[in-house]
């Protein structure tokens, strides 16, 4: 668990230091800029594709981004 919890973290910082949420994974804020956007930008759907392909998973950023809604992400101590 604590490696995850690591590479969630540097995920976080790499789209911080972005311009991004602190709080969030770049593969959400694919999906948050690609499928919840009326025209989303070419860069962002770029991105969605490219990291959706490395995971092979094509719903792995909305999988991340439905575990950013929900913290899943969070440690059982913060969650109800």
């Amino acid at each position: 668990m604590q490696i995850k919890q690591i590479l969630i973290a540097l995920d976080q910082l790499a789209n911080t230091l972005a311009g991004g949420y602190a709080d969030e994974t770049i593969s959400s804020r694919c999906y948050r800029n690609t499928k919840l956007k009326d025209s989303p930008k070419n860069r962002w759907v770029f991105f969605y594709t490219l990291i959706n392909t490395l995971f092979c998973n094509k719903n792995h950023c909305k999988e991340s981004y439905q575990s950013e809604v929900l913290r899943r992400q969070y440690p059982n101590d913060f969650k109800e």
